[in-house]
């Protein structure tokens, strides 16, 4: 691997308007290459610089980060995926990291700072082993051996948690830790049981499988996040297309259309010209008709509202008034979806396609306000398919809100990683300091050059309880001194204090 080096002597240093740093090379003067060990310790110092942005956000007691983009937008968070993605990272190694964090959260959904501090610490002890004089090809062989040694451990130490419908507490707790250290920490309890709830809700027990499809998490500025909610339904930021329609439907039969609501129009570039008051009337009227024969067709198919896709009138919506059929008009495709499969209903393309068959049904549909601005929105509530669901945040501001919703995302994550595979171990480093003792122990047995691998590795598995102590305010080395010795001692790997 190589790497540019710059001359300092032949270099200017400045920063941009955002205070980003960068270099400014002389004319005439040349970057040099870095070969062979000098490129692995600068891979590794570049990866070290990562790591240290997001060590202080590890942890119940670790800080948030405020990201301001280029734009402007401002983000709070300690979610380590949304720092890292939002960092301007120019190193290639830095963005091996960034990906790591985005796999972490694609697959496991919650641990995102902690594997970027996991890996950044291995590669520190790789520069120890390097400067030693070890090959890199024998420092891999070393990790590779010492990880397998951690996850049989993992699995020797792991607990067996039951849960079912009824007994929900053990989801809860799993919920609330990987809550104590997110933005809704003070509530917690009432975020890890709406958790459960969501994820229990499109979850298939037999089949250990969770369709995170089915769950919208939606969002309101105003109120505060005690006002979070579990809807089991859709929600809608969309109100009745006319504020003389009635607020509340019961009994709800839905006709979903991605079709416009108006007269069909020619496939063809012709144009009408009217040259007369007569002619103008006449249009009119076919304009009239048209709607009032949409209108019987929608009513004689069964249906009570109409949801669709694309706008229609102000003609339209009088008529729709007046035949006391409600409607909602410019509903997202995403929405459109949802509301489709939470109410067993078709989706409608083509006007004439419209029958009793692909109405979506729901018990009820109805309009929620918000505040003095008296903003509203649609809720329609028990459906056809009562496994749909929606979380609807409210909070303060839009920042609250957004990390509201990531802090949702990971605890919903964590519950669905339990239905898929119910075990579990401590946290608070201890199952971290439990691997790295077993790995220093094994390598005492092993006479080649990878012992020396492994033990780094033990010592890297170190970095997060150290990360831990050190964001509590607790003395980071004392404190994994101690808990090391009591687990040494006791042979408990439960045993943590952080």
């Amino acid at each position: 691997m190589a790497n540019a080096r710059i001359d300092p002597n032949s270099a200017v240093y400045a920063t941009d308007e955002y205070g980003r740093p960068f270099i400014i090379v002389r004319e005439g003067q040349q970057k040099s290459r870095l070969h062979g060990l000098d490129a692995i310790r600068s891979h590794i110092l570049a990866a070290k610089a990562v790591t240290s942005i997001i060590k202080s956000s590890l942890g119940p007691r670790g800080l948030d980060k405020i990201l301001i983009s280029p734009d402007g937008d401002i983000t709070v968070t300690n979610d380590g995926a949304t720092i890292l993605d939002q960092m301007s990272v120019e190193h290639q190694i830095a963005k091996l990291l960034v990906q790591l964090s985005k796999s972490q959260d694609d697959e496991i959904g919650d641990g995102t700072t902690g594997v970027v501090v996991l890996a950044g610490s291995l590669l520190e002890q790789c520069e120890q082993l390097l400067d030693r004089g070890i090959h890199p090809i024998r420092i891999a062989d070393g990790f590779e051996r010492a990880c397998n040694v951690a996850v049989q451990h993992l699995d020797k130490i792991s607990d067996t948690i039951e849960f079912s419908k009824e007994h929900l507490d053990n989801l809860k707790k799993t919920a609330m830790t990987s809550l104590g250290s997110k933005i809704v920490s003070k509530c917690h309890e009432q975020f890890a049981d709406i958790a459960v709830n969501a994820v229990l809700s499109v979850a298939d027990l037999e089949r250990k499988d969770v369709d995170f499809e089915l769950i919208k998490v939606d969002g309101k500025l105003g109120g505060s996040l005690e006002d979070t909610l579990l809807v089991r339904g859709v929600v809608v930021d969309k109100d009745m297309s006319h504020p003389q329609m009635p607020r509340e439907v019961h009994d709800a039969k839905i006709a979903i259309l991605t079709c416009a609501f108006e007269p069909p129009r020619p496939k063809t570039k012709h144009k009408l010209d009217i040259t007369s008051v007569e002619e103008y009337e006449k249009l009119k009227s076919y304009e009239k008709e048209k709607f009032e024969t949409m209108i019987k067709q929608v009513k004689d198919s069964g249906a009570n509202l109409v949801i669709c896709q694309w706008g229609f009138d102000d003609e339209a919506n009088h008529l729709l008034l007046q035949n006391k059929l409600p409607a909602v008009r410019w509903v997202g495709g995403p929405e459109i979806e949802l509301i489709a499969i939470a109410t067993n209903g078709r989706i409608v393309p083509r006007f004439e396609d419209l029958s009793s068959e692909k109405l979506g049904q729901a018990g009820v549909v109805r309009e929620l306000a918000f505040g003095t601005t008296k903003d509203r929105m649609l809720v329609i509530e028990e459906c056809a398919n009562t496994r749909a669901v929606t979380v609807f945040v409210r909070g303060g501001n839009k920042m609250i809100i957004d990390e509201a919703k990531r802090s949702l995302h990971d605890a919903m994550c964590a519950v669905r990683n339990l239905v898929r595979d119910n075990r579990v171990v401590y946290g608070g480093g201890a199952a971290e300091i439990s691997c790295s003792l077993a790995i220093s122990k094994v390598a005492d047995e092993i006479s080649s050059i990878e012992q020396y691998a492994m033990r780094a590795f033990a010592d890297a598995l170190d970095a997060t309880p150290l990360a831990l102590a050190e964001n509590s305010g607790l003395p980071p080395i004392e404190t994994l001194t101690e808990v090391k010795a009591e687990q040494a001692t006791t042979n408990n790997p439960q045993l943590a204090r952080l």
